[in-house]
């Protein structure tokens, strides 16, 4: 069978991209043949293609989408030919028409969860998932500083802070960006272009107290004022490097600000086995099933421009969720 899809032959800017004709064999044991209706776009896709984090090479590209299942191998029993599948974590090479794959990591989709829903909302829904769920047990009335409210994850994660009855404080770029991120669940929104030392805001609206934890995405550029917003004994999570990768620290800053705790959490780690994937799915479409979540994708390109959408992404010209259409 043969399909069009995107391999990357080197890291480096978007044109290393290169749209190419792929032959697809039969699924083989525990395999499944999947043809693919949206593919998602994620941040996480930037840093497999510009190096930041190491692949080998040739390489697919692309951790998220939803299809069909077209044909399985030995062994699979969990999803049949027919059925409505979604995945969020993997591995790469979602960027295709089509792709033979692991069948483990496939989950059915339900009735009242579209594909478009499914492609622009596994990587990220799961993620605030295990975020808020298993990294940190976030209670209702508690304080939390979103860095990135008006991204994918952000607009998620907002959504059920409200649902769980927390207060969010969001960080967003521009007036656009605060209003969006406002709408979908955070209590406060505060605008980074305006605001030269966030953690003095947060403290003023915790009055003085900082906050249990942060859950931080941008990186480099936040780093020290999510620390500095950090209650005694709070945590810090750090779940991407949007701004580029953190700069070495001394674990001293941690004492001196007062005992924190830090960690670097995945998605594959925190999906690594069947049941805890499963549970992780089922969390997710729950929320959106029951309306405490809404999942809003505001652009869609042709999988053909994926270089294109890379260009928007990293130039914060995006906001929510992307999805490609193969």
């Amino acid at each position: 069978m043969k399909v069009h899809g995107f391999v990357f032959e080197k890291a480096g800017p978007p044109t290393v991209m290169k749209w190419r004709i792929l032959d697809l064999p039969d699924p083989g044991p525990n395999e499944a043949l999947v043809r693919h209706t949206a593919v998602g776009l994620n941040y996480i896709d930037t840093y497999h293609r510009s190096g930041l984090y190491p692949l080998e090479f040739p390489s697919g590209l692309g951790l998220e989408a939803a299809g069909v299942v077209e044909a399985v191998g030995k062994n699979v029993t969990h999803v049949r030919k027919g059925d409505r599948v979604a995945y969020g974590s993997g591995p790469l090479g979602a960027y295709a028409e089509a792709r033979v794959m692991p069948a483990h990591v496939l989950i059915k989709l339900p009735k009242g969860i579209e594909d478009d829903q499914a492609a622009a909302m596994m990587l990220k829904g799961m993620t605030v998932e295990y975020l808020f769920n298993r990294t940190y047990k976030v209670k209702p009335d508690e304080w939390v500083l979103f860095q990135a409210a008006a991204g994918g994850v952000g607009l998620i994660a907002g959504q059920w802070l409200a649902a769980i009855g927390a207060h969010g404080i969001g960080t967003a770029g521009g007036p656009k960006k605060v209003k969006l991120a406002k709408e979908h669940g955070y209590e406060h929104v505060i605008d980074y272009k305006k605001t030269q030392n966030i953690a003095d805001r947060v403290r003023k609206l915790t009055k003085g107290e900082g906050v249990p934890v942060v859950f931080d995405a941008v990186g480099k550029d936040t780093w020290t004022q999510s620390l500095n917003s950090l209650k005694a004994r709070g945590l810090m999570v750090s779940f991407g490097n949007a701004s580029g990768p953190i700069d070495a620290f001394s674990l001293g800053e941690l004492a001196s600000r007062g005992s924190l705790y830090v960690t670097r959490p995945s998605l594959v780690t925190y999906t690594s086995t069947r049941d805890e994937l499963e549970k992780s799915a089922r969390a997710l479409f729950k929320m959106v099933t029951s309306g405490a979540i809404k999942i809003e994708i505001n652009q869609t390109y042709p999988l053909k421009e994926a270089p294109q959408a890379h260009r928007d992404l990293e130039g914060r010209k995006t906001t929510g969720s992307t999805i490609f259409i193969p």
